[in-house]
């Protein structure tokens, strides 16, 4: 193997490039000649694809974002686009290809394995949601972000007495609200995983007013429903002074957080060594602080991802 190339693609999360960096420099430091492409799979499709050096990437493991950028390409899934797809790999000489992204990204790699392409998937998803791993890269940057906010959000519901829902993103998954709400001490964590009861939760508000707790937090996932139309939901059950708010994009960007360089840098270099030994179509993973790598046809057509919502109960068990 001489050319080995990476993309990221969907979302971005803290950390990509991190990744990027690392599946480059453990491939030049291997021999090989490592290629970026820009604009996800539309840019792999169209061609956009540059050789990569080592000054390319001086200080991208601090750096938030994609210095490869990200592109939406829904067409990718048609058969007829991936075959140009792999066409244009062929006509650069590149032999293998590392995808850095979320659930769609996957897909995209599982849909080149399929055709015979050599692929390897590296979980960089702010939302957590990918199966065949614990973490994802940006997650840990994102939890962080959402727990500064909540917590700067918890010091104003408590100097005016207010009731405070809070939005924080994860697409269908609910563990950005576990981890950022059992972090700022929530009393009330609404996931997707799990039903709710809007009287238990209004009677949680009350129980905290009448044991002189005046204010009380909320932090419920993107993909229950909006912070707004709980709000509304809540309000039918009491006048509760209540905010809604959400938190949005500011949860995708910045400077990554320690653990999600290290991550990117332990699944980049995972990545290059897995090609190295011939192996791909594999989607790379971390599970009880191992590395593993599984088949991502397999992975994605057979599993799926498990939030942790015995989390949920602990909350329960540590608020007011």
């Amino acid at each position: 193997m001489k050319r080995i190339a990476v993309l990221t693609s969907g979302g971005d999360s803290s950390g990509m490039n991190a990744a990027v960096r690392a599946v480059s420099r453990a491939g030049m430091s291997a021999g090989l000649e490592v290629y970026g492409i820009n604009y996800g799979y539309k840019g792999l499709v169209e061609g956009d694809i540059v050789q990569l050096e080592p000054l390319d990437l001086d200080g991208r493991i601090a750096s938030g974002g994609t210095f490869l950028h990200s592109a939406r390409f829904p067409e990718f899934a048609e058969e007829s686009v991936q075959l140009k797809g792999i066409e244009q790999l062929k006509r650069h000489g590149i032999e293998a290809l590392v995808v850095i992204g979320g659930d769609g990204s996957y897909h995209g790699a599982l849909k080149l394995t399929k055709h015979g392409f050599n692929s390897i998937g590296i979980p960089g998803t702010i939302d957590n949601d990918i199966p065949g791993t614990d973490f994802t890269i940006g997650f840990d940057t994102a939890v962080n972000c959402a727990t500064e906010a909540l917590d700067r959000i918890n010091d104003t519901a408590r100097s005016h007495q207010r009731t405070f829902i809070v939005e924080v993103m994860g697409r269908g998954a609910g563990d950005i609200a576990l981890w950022s709400g059992i972090a700022c001490g929530a009393d009330a964590i609404i996931i997707p995983e799990r039903d709710y009861d809007i009287q238990e939760i209004a009677d949680i508000i009350v129980r905290n007013k009448e044991h002189g707790k005046e204010h009380s937090l909320i932090v419920i996932a993107e993909g229950v429903m909006s912070a707004d139309d709980f709000k509304r939901q809540l309000d039918e059950h009491g006048d509760f002074d209540s905010r809604a708010i959400t938190l949005g994009h500011i949860q995708r960007g910045g400077r990554p957080t320690a653990k999600d360089r290290v991550l990117a840098s332990l699944f980049g270099d995972y990545a290059v060594k897995l090609l190295l030994e011939g192996k791909g179509g594999l989607a790379i993973g971390i599970h009880n602080n191992e590395l593993e790598a599984h088949d991502i046809i397999d992975t994605l057509e057979n599993h799926k991802h498990h939030t942790d919502v015995a989390l949920q109960d602990l909350n329960n068990r540590l608020r007011f």
